[in-house]
């Protein structure tokens, strides 16, 4: 009786793996007849609660008053709710059925009864692939004890300036239905990835791509539990042994975008060039639990990258940090409180979500979407760029539809607002109306037309970097860096479209297509002048 109340409360198995010579194979989990029949049930009822859930706005919108409808609804719901309890038992005692399931379970069990099972349990538990949340915790942040190294900057772009009481009361109603759109539909147009229905409709191509990581990478899926309790689904690939890999030894945490997933997503570009790779799903996406708000969010990076200093043994100075999209929100987050790292990458990213946000809504929702955004979805890149002092590069997609108000004009790119935040923040004394103004010029050319203008501007490489050095050398590369104090507008100019070209590479695409391995620029640091990586 206890192990058939075991395989009905256990964990859905999808598919087993085995390794002969240094290769990795995978079966799918063959299930009898029994326990196809309650899985098939208990996913139909799943995907009638998910549409039921959305549409449930609208059908109380069209509510008239009718009580009969309550009756039949609840009618409905109990039926419903028998049927998954009969569902249950019937995969339960197919499962009790199947040797193969009870072999799992037991394995299963073994690394549960340990809080945190060692590698010699977790490869018995890897043989298998199985609902995520019945997955053991890998690591959890209160593994290290609080210290300087878990800090905590926040970045406050005046989301709430003081007002007066009539103001305050004439803004509770707004702030209350900013909340509910929030809730309702605000954070799924933000991050429709964490959509359930989406995500359904994904499993299976989320499960091939997780199976190759496996099999291809010999990826390694951890479970990272965040200070809020959430649990993030991560995957690990280890390139450190041997000398296939020159880059093995340095780590790229990769932050995925709005509607990405580890399984297809960024990862692909760093592993490519040789790289060790930590690959993560936000909060709601895939199989991690909670929901992408931005506390979630800096949570959820936060252990992740604790995860790697103290779970897999790198230092931060061996960790550079990938964001794609507004996966450069956690990325510059995670920057801006670990300045030890190697470096930042960040791809099609825009520097605050709000300009982006307004004219994709109509226009007397415009105070609701700034309440709403600066209250609960405040996603603001640029700030947390500015607080970080260690070596970035940004990645502008020339052809980039979706961070832009106006895909036509490569001007409104909000990438060139990162860029020209960053700069000014890094290097004030060098801006004035005259460098700005140049700089915006220089982005809103064709990057094949960017060398006439430097040209015209009389920019010497040589001198540029030859007068940053020396600078670095004589007060050190602290920021923000007060070089350009005594220097004329022109010279100030030079020496901002120098920096643009070194710390902005465009690249001619899209916003959704993969990063050519060729555009996955190191870091660029000052004093080094690094170049782009070379592919094998």
């Amino acid at each position: 009786m206890a192990m058939l109340l075991n395989c009905v409360a256990g964990p859905r198995l999808y598919r087993l793996y085995s390794r002969h010579d240094n290769t990795i194979e995978s079966t799918p989990y063959v299930s009898n007849l029994v326990e196809k029949i309650g899985n098939k049930i208990v996913q139909g009822l799943k995907i009638l609660y998910n549409v039921g859930f959305y549409t449930s706005p609208f059908i109380a919108l069209s509510y008239r008053g009718d009580y009969a409808l309550y009756l039949s609804a609840a009618k409905y719901g109990t039926g419903l709710g028998l049927l998954m309890i009969v569902a249950i038992i019937f995969r339960g005692v197919g499962r009790r059925l199947n040797p193969t399931y009870i072999t799992f379970m037991n394995t299963l069990n073994e690394a549960l009864a340990t809080p945190r099972p060692n590698e010699e349990i977790m490869r018995k538990v890897r043989k298998y692939e199985f609902d995520f949340s019945s997955w053991p915790i890998n690591f959890e942040w209160s593994d290290v004890d609080a210290d300087s190294r878990k800090p905590r900057v926040f970045v406050d772009c005046g989301a709430r300036q003081k007002q007066g009481l009539f103001s305050k009361i004439f803004m509770v109603p707004c702030q209350i239905v900013a909340w509910v759109l929030t809730f309702l539909i605000g954070k799924q147009l933000v991050y429709p990835g964490c959509i359930q229905l989406l995500q359904l409709a994904l499993d299976q191509y989320l499960v091939n791509g997780r199976e190759k990581l496996i099999h291809d990478h010999k990826g390694l899926r951890n479970k990272v539990v965040t200070r809020d309790g959430n649990s993030i689904d991560t995957m690990f690939v280890d390139r450190r042994k041997g000398s296939m890999y020159p880059n093995g030894k340095t780590l790229v945490i990769c932050c995925e975008g709005n509607a990405g997933f580890y399984e297809v997503g960024i990862m692909a570009t760093p592993l490519q060039l040789g790289y060790s790779v930590l690959g993560w799903n936000h909060p709601g996406f895939g199989a991690s639990s909670g929901a992408p708000y931005p506390d979630q969010e800096q949570n959820a990076v936060d252990a992740v990258m604790q995860f790697a200093v103290h779970g897999l043994g790198f230092r931060e100075e061996d960790i550079i940090v990938y964001g794609w999209s507004i996966g450069g929100y956690t990325s510059s987050w995670v920057a801006m409180n670990y300045n030890q790292i190697n470096g930042l990458i960040l791809d099609a990213t825009f520097d605050d979500i709000l300009p982006l946000a307004l004219p994709r809504m109509p226009a007397w929702m415009g105070t609701i979407v700034k309440i709403a955004i600066r209250n609960y979805i405040n996603l603001v890149p640029g700030d947390q760029l500015c607080r970080y002092t260690g070596p970035v590069t940004i990645v502008r997609r020339v052809r980039d539809e979706i961070i832009t108000t106006d895909e036509t004009q490569l001007k409104n790119n909000r990438g060139n607002d990162l860029l020209m935040k960053f700069i000014r923040g890094r290097y004030p004394c060098l801006w004035c109306t005259q460098s700005s103004e140049v700089l915006m010029q220089w982005l809103s050319e064709d990057p094949s037309l960017q060398g006439a203008i430097m040209n015209e501007r009389n920019v010497d490489v040589d001198v540029c970097s030859t007068l940053l050095s020396t600078y670095i050398h004589e007060n050190s590369e602290s920021y923000p860096m007060m070089i350009g104090e005594d220097m004329s507008d022109d010279d100030k100019t030079k020496m901002v479209l120098y920096l643009a070209s070194k710390y902005m590479v465009d690249f001619n695409s899209s916003h959704n297509n993969p990063l050519d391995p060729s555009y996955f620029r190191k870091p660029w640091r000052p004093i080094t002048d690094s170049s782009y990586v070379q592919v094998d």
